[in-house]
């Protein structure tokens, strides 16, 4: 049989981006959500993108989940060229390839349904067999076995958010995609769903990719992207210490008081050697306007306020 001539099988990464650009045009205007974006997920990493409202974090993970069509660059997803796709293929990467959980539950669970039969229905559209067996082992592994018969109407917002992962799980998808999964519950009961990504990627190897707002989530994954104005700005890589007391039992991710040096953040260059700084940063040095002394003492790069304003 011959290969998938969209599928670049010397790509081992999960998610390969090089120069990720998208463009929204209407009739008098045009917006640059995208802006030469980069980055590389890791086969079964764990993960967060963090950004503002309108930083581009949301198209991004749109274009990952083939919700829609990235303008120019680079996109590469499990090897699938997803530039390449013909709309037949698209349709099937969504229902195979990845898995989507939204923060509104409406487009998770479908209220005339049962828990049970909101799990069955993915595998029921894919034609999948022993479709009841695995509902029922997905919804014991988000712990509400006790709420297979439940509709809807009669689910905490944390539990239908437990529902909607164990829905997004249902065709067996290497990767699994958030967007604000726990922007709709509380303190509690957020940190109880990020612990459920957390075992999935432990012990079933899924590459999980969350995109939020919220900059707590840290202390839940291995490392952190953050994006500015439709590039990555910088990133936070978990320390290789709490990284291997993460992968324990009973770790400080479930700690409320937990250390905020638990990762080590750092900036990101682009191609052209530009970095993107803070702007609290900037503010914090005394620097404002748009030039910087730059200077390079013991190895070190320093940016300094311009004379005028070192004052």
């Amino acid at each position: 049989m011959a290969e998938n001539t969209n599928r670049e099988q010397d790509n081992s990464a999960a998610i390969l981006c090089e120069n990720l650009v998208k463009i929204y045009k209407t009739k008098d205007t045009e917006v640059l959500a995208l802006q030469g974006l980069e980055l590389t997920v890791e086969k079964g990493e764990l993960m967060a993108i963090i950004g503002n409202s309108g930083s581009g974090k949301s198209t991004f993970l749109n274009m990952i989940g083939g919700l829609d069509r990235p303008s120019a660059g680079k996109l590469i997803v499990e090897g699938r060229d997803l530039f390449k796709l013909t709309e037949k293929e698209l349709v099937a990467y969504k229902r195979d390839t990845v898995g989507f959980v939204w923060q509104n539950s409406g487009r998770n669970l479908l209220p005339y349904l049962t828990a049970l039969e909101n799990i069955e229905m993915p595998m029921s559209l894919a034609g999948a067999k022993a479709r009841r067996e695995r509902a029922e082992m997905l919804l014991d592994m988000v712990g509400l076995s006790a709420k297979k018969s439940s509709r809807v109407a009669q689910l905490s917002g944390g539990e239908q958010q437990r529902i909607a992962i164990a829905i997004a799980l249902a065709n067996d998808p290497g990767i699994l995609l958030a967007d604000e999964p726990t922007g709709a519950v509380d303190v509690k009961t957020s940190a109880y769903i990020l612990d459920v990504f957390r075992r999935i990627n432990s012990e079933q190897g899924k590459t999980i990719v969350i995109v939020t707002h919220d900059r707590q989530i840290a202390r839940h994954v291995t490392r952190v992207a953050a994006i500015r104005d439709g590039k990555i700005a910088s990133e936070q890589i978990m320390r290789a210490d709490y990284a291997r007391q993460f992968a324990g039992i009973g770790s400080f991710a479930d700690e409320e008081n937990a250390e905020a040096s638990t990762h080590d953040e750092y900036a990101i260059l682009d191609r052209a050697g530009r970095v993107q700084i803070p702007g609290e940063l900037l503010e914090e040095a005394g620097i404002s306007g748009n030039r910087v002394r730059m200077s390079l003492r013991n190895g070190e790069i320093i940016l300094s306020p311009p004379e005028e304003q070192a004052k």
